[in-house]
């Protein structure tokens, strides 16, 4: 008998060194399972920053192979453990686990990776991994439920031929917002937070930094994570002599991450794609505004254009946008108390219970007789449908309106955008 009810698979964990939002989101939902009483593991690769084991907030974390091994890895525990219900957390290579196992599976999708495969993997690999995402991944999830966190990729994901209604909605919470006293910079400072790697574009930041140091030259920029892509960073702040202005920070904890988000003016989010932006929630907890590009889809939704920042459509744009911003204080004022109250809409009891739903539904219609019909395959849908009762509720996001702007309410965060 299996002591897992539901197994999360993900190539990363909260605490690896290349983890982001994604892995934040995901363990989040875990933590929120776990306390509702269900027994909740997590398969993610090893590094050298955690042990091979651990319990985190409820959660058993289990780590095994690096960042290709840990898919026949996990495929492996899959078949050996027999979880009760597994979720597929699909970074564009899927773990199979329907292959794995005759129980429930459900399936996560943060954004689909069209243009970030040939910037990472090249031409040839890029064609592969495009390949495994588009045409394999479809199939072998082709019976299963999909969870994604917005509407911009649920609608990519229809694309892929995957049914409309088999995708539910499941959003990001907020984070806790961490309280710090560092004030405002007294210049002009921007800010981008996330892994240093080619489809971040952290490079159009250090560009927007160059084209309007002339009218700004107190402008600083800082750059708060790591990553491989540092290097050429580096490379390019030297190239375009903004070095000086530049602070790569490396990997900082929570606390300094806040305290660099509060000393902003503006946050850039100049990302190829999206699932969310996670981070613009964040920066916003701050009162700071962010500047990303439509293109990336998800930040269509945790962005709202020009009320809680600006989006764009091709660097021109963003250097423009971001010198009214630094201009224009009453505005960039109001879009960072705006981009407060948006954030403090997005709960993550909501989040869980929704995502424990869509659980419940995958057991309940399971192929396997005895989740349907045993006590103990009724007693995990009891805890499913029990996690975040109370929470549970329609959420409408709505905003003021800006001079200049429009009112925008987003659907609910429970049932209307499921």
């Amino acid at each position: 008998m299996t002591d897992i009810d539901v197994l999360f698979v993900n190539w990363r964990d909260v605490s690896h060194p290349e983890g982001g939002g994604s892995e934040r989101y995901v363990q989040r939902i875990a933590e929120g399972l776990a306390a509702a009483g269900l027994r909740v593991a997590l398969f993610c690769a090893e590094h050298g920053r955690a042990p091979a084991e651990e319990v985190v907030n409820g959660v058993r974390i289990i780590r095994r192979g690096r960042r290709l091994s840990v898919y026949p890895r996990a495929f492996g525990f899959v078949r050996r453990h027999r979880p009760r219900v597994v979720v597929d957390v699909q970074n564009g290579i899927p773990f199979c686990s329907t292959l794995a196992t005759r129980g429930p599976v459900a399936t996560v999708v943060h954004h689909v990776h069209k243009e970030q495969w040939p910037m990472v993997f090249g031409r040839i690999g890029g064609r592969l991994g495009w390949w495994l995402e588009s045409k394999v991944a479809p199939k072998v999830y082709r019976r299963v439920p999909y969870v994604t966190i917005s509407e911009a990729t649920r609608t990519e994901m229809t694309g892929l031929g995957i049914a409309r209604e088999r995708i539910t909605l499941v959003p990001v919470g907020t984070e806790p917002i961490v309280d710090v006293d560092t004030p405002r910079s007294p210049s002009p400072r921007l800010v981008v937070l996330g892994r240093l790697v080619p489809h971040k574009r952290v490079e159009h930041a250090i560009q927007i930094l160059a084209r309007l140091s002339d009218r700004w030259p107190d402008l600083s920029l800082a750059v708060v994570g790591e990553g491989w892509w540092e290097e050429q960073l580096r490379a390019e702040a030297e190239r375009l002599g903004v070095a000086d202005r530049v602070e790569f920070t490396g990997f900082v904890d929570e606390r300094a991450k806040h305290e660099q988000l509060a000393a902003a003016w503006v946050h850039l989010c100049p990302s190829v794609k999206e699932g969310w932006g996670m981070v613009v929630i964040e920066a916003g907890g701050h009162g700071v505004p962010t500047v990303g590009y439509h293109a990336s889809g998800g930040l269509q939704e945790s962005v709202v254009d020009g009320v809680s920042g600006v989006l764009v459509d091709d660097l021109e744009q963003m250097t423009a946008a971001v010198a009214r911003l630094l201009e224009d204080e009453p505005t960039r004022r109001a879009m960072g108390e705006a981009a407060a109250r948006h954030a403090a809409n997005f709960e993550w009891p909501v989040s869980v219970a929704t995502f424990a739903g869509v659980l419940a539904r995958a057991v309940r219609e399971s192929g396997r007789e005895e989740s349907r019909t045993d006590a103990e395959g009724r007693d995990l849908v009891a805890l499913l449908e029990s996690a975040g009762t109370g929470s549970a509720r329609d959420v409408r996001l709505t905003l003021d309106v800006l001079p200049g702007g429009a009112a925008t309410t987003a659907g609910s965060a429970a049932s209307g955008r499921a």
